[in-house]
């Protein structure tokens, strides 16, 4: 089977109410949206994990696994954004979320003119990073998000996806200084510890990938004291 080719933003919306979820579908079809739906937070997660999305819908209480545990995995594969939706709109709940690495957080009941202006809201925001940060030439990286990994001159550099969040992180900041305890909330999603040198392998790996294949236009450094820039070569 020849598989099926959207040019329209793919969304997946996790949502084990049947009458809200087809409600989310028929309202975000007529917005120009291609949705996929899914009503199991395991099988959620299998989806976010196996196919490419440009945004993911994904309630918290969900039968299979919470919404919030499949945020928390998925966070350790891929960077695409998640709108969590909740009757659990609390404070405390609302923390979590955003915590555990959600884009946006949208309480129940909402109205479907809130959750489209919201969705839009975050592809625009995703389009112009990528427009601002995607490299324009053969002599610059290019960043695939849906596969984790960057490419110079038509070669993979084979990074992890903690590996990739880190120099994403950098390439996006690059000529500023980026402290540890930053980088180790942004880019590896946990709290820094002193002792902690995790960081620090991943730095080397991508110093030496990028070595390999030939990249020397920039380099990572180490800024004593703080943590890592990425700057020009030379400078």
């Amino acid at each position: 089977m020849t598989p099926r080719v959207s040019t329209q933003p793919r969304i997946l919306a996790v949502e084990d109410d049947p009458l809200l979820a087809s409600h989310l579908q028929a309202h975000l079809n007529s917005c120009g949206f291609d949705v996929t739906l899914s009503q199991d937070g395991s099988e959620g997660l299998q989806l976010a994990e196996s196919e490419n999305f440009d945004l993911i819908l994904m309630d918290i209480l969900l039968p299979g696994i919470s919404g919030l545990e499949a945020l928390q995995r998925l966070r350790r594969q891929r960077s695409v954004p998640v709108l969590l939706m909740s009757a659990l709109g609390d404070e405390q709940n609302r923390i979590a979320g955003f915590s555990g690495g959600a884009d946006d957080y949208l309480p129940k009941p909402f109205s479907l003119n809130e959750l489209s202006v919201r969705v839009e809201a975050i592809l625009r925001r995703v389009a112009y990073e990528r427009r601002a940060h995607q490299p324009s030439g053969n002599s610059d990286l290019r960043f695939d998000e849906g596969r984790n990994d960057v490419a110079f001159a038509g070669q993979w550099l084979g990074l992890t996806p903690s590996e990739f969040r880190v120099l994403e992180l950098l390439w996006r900041h690059q000529d500023e200084a980026l402290s540890k305890p930053f980088l180790y909330q942004q880019a590896l999603r946990r709290a820094y510890a002193p002792h902690d040198r995790s960081l620090d392998m991943h730095v080397s790996h991508i110093r030496r990938k990028l070595q390999a294949v030939g990249y020397e236009a920039m380099r990572v450094d180490t800024v004593w004291g703080k943590g890592y820039i990425m700057a020009q070569a030379g400078a």
